[in-house]
């Protein structure tokens, strides 16, 4: 497995070239690669619901939100570093994209750490929060320790990835995380199988390792990358630790707040089926998204890159047409959701009333598609152009404030049926789009008088 070493010069100049052409050479393996782990959780979804049952759904649910808190805190900071390090490469700065990038790996290490620390003593009062019952807690737990004991491995793979995010390069990661998939969906039955749910977890973390492993062998032994990590004269310097933060922290509060959001969401819930019903429509939706998460993703680095070679115009035209082709995605996959739900949910559960609620579901969300796919990719502009605090604003404005409040309401409040919790998800998706892509504009407004 090479990098070809054509890659080990910045990648700006080829950008400005053809930024279009560059958003899908950016784009497309990513979500090569993100299908390949998104299929994965398909798969284990049918492999736990099917092999376990709905309980161990449930299970899973209630555990979701830490670990979406976990994998939030790092994509989040990750997503800084990659901005960081765009806009270094952009201004043509090598020494402190490699500055950069080897502060990112130390914050890797201390975020393990902390994690591992309160995961092991707070996990079981996360789960009773919820509202899980004791058989279901113990089901829990026992696929919840293994992923926090195993979570170095998610936190390290997902932070080089980041790293080679920011410099343009994404091939290479992904095919690494295909390759920790593939080997997880292999695994995952046989695991499965003679371990239970913890089975599940178990995989993970194997093909996490390995992935991590892969990553440490090409970037420091191999040094096939733009980059250049030397540990050995490592001086840890606060601004850049500043500036990362600066930049993800408000992108993991994100996320922690759409954790808190499914937590809140469980807990109106109530039943099993529901819980159950929610955590695989969740499963299914990601992969159908990942084509918009990727447009996303790498319009970070374009922006950022952009933004730090002191392009607006540039960034004025790659920012139209991937908002634009992203909501042309997410107009076909809501036409499918609405009309094709009933022929495939019943091939990953076999409960009817879960089916039914996982249908209901999708019936309702298909019309917030589009609006999610304007606030996802606003949210990740303004970050590359330095603005990290809508991202944060835009999540608690629509989880919380908007989505949770409703379903409260709705369901609690006027005892109406679950569903209801997912029509107030809808209305807060179409209110918070028109804000990100309003705040969008007067920020590039801002850009353009400042250049």
């Amino acid at each position: 497995m090479e990098i070809n070493n054509k890659n080990k010069e910045s990648r700006l100049n080829e950008f400005i070239r053809d930024p279009i052409k560059s958003l899908w050479k950016l784009s497309l393996p990513m979500m090569f690669g993100m299908s390949i782990q998104a299929i994965y959780m398909i798969i284990d979804t049918a492999f736990v619901g099917r092999m376990i049952g709905g309980s161990a759904l449930a299970s899973l649910g209630y555990v979701f939100p830490f670990i979406f808190i976990l994998m939030g805190i790092t994509f989040g900071l990750g997503s800084g570093a990659t901005t960081v390090i765009a806009q270094f490469i952009g201004a043509n700065d090598k020494k402190n994209a490699d500055n950069a990038s080897e502060h990112t790996i130390l914050l890797g290490l201390l975020l393990s750490i902390i994690i591992i620390i309160i995961g092991f003593n707070y996990g079981d009062r996360f789960l009773k929060m919820q509202g899980a019952d004791n058989n279901t807690i113990l089901m829990a737990l026992d696929y919840f320790h293994i992923m926090v004991g195993g979570s170095i491995f998610m936190v390290l793979s997902i932070f080089f990835r980041s790293i080679m995010s920011g410099v343009g390069e994404v091939m290479f990661p992904m095919i690494v995380m295909g390759i920790g998939t593939i080997i997880n969906i292999i695994l995952d039955p046989i695991l499965i199988y003679h371990y239970q749910i913890a089975g599940a977890a178990l995989a993970t973390i194997i093909s996490q390792a390995l992935v991590t492993i892969i990553f440490i062998y090409f970037l420091f032994f191999r040094k096939q990358s733009y980059i250049t990590f030397n540990l050995k004269s490592f001086k840890y310097n606060y601004i850049l630790i500043q500036k990362i933060f600066r930049l993800g922290l408000p992108a993991s509060l994100s996320m922690i707040i759409m954790s808190m959001g499914l937590m809140l969401f469980n807990g109106i819930l109530g039943s099993t089926q529901a819980v159950a019903a929610y955590q695989t429509a969740g499963r299914i939706e990601h992969f159908f998204f990942l084509p918009i998460i990727s447009i996303a993703t790498s319009l970070v680095t374009l922006v950022g890159m952009f933004y730090g070679a002191n392009r607006m115009d540039l960034v004025n035209k790659i920012v139209k047409y991937g908002i634009s082709r992203g909501i042309c995605i997410a107009l076909s996959f809501s036409l499918f959701f609405f009309f094709f739900t009933d022929n495939f949910i019943p091939m990953f559960i076999d409960d009817v009333q879960i089916i039914k609620l996982t249908i209901l579901y999708f019936k309702i969300m298909a019309f917030a598609y589009p609006f999610i796919t304007i606030g996802m990719t606003s949210s990740r502009v303004m970050q590359g152009l330095g603005h990290a605090n809508p991202m944060f604003i835009l999540t608690l404005f629509r989880v919380v404030i908007i989505s949770a409040s409703l379903a409260w309401y709705f369901v609690i409040i006027l005892e109406k049926p679950v569903y209801y919790a997912w029509i107030g998800t809808l209305i807060s998706c179409v209110l918070t789009s028109l804000i990100s892509i309003l705040w969008l504009q007067k920020i590039i407004r801002g850009s353009l008088k400042s250049t």
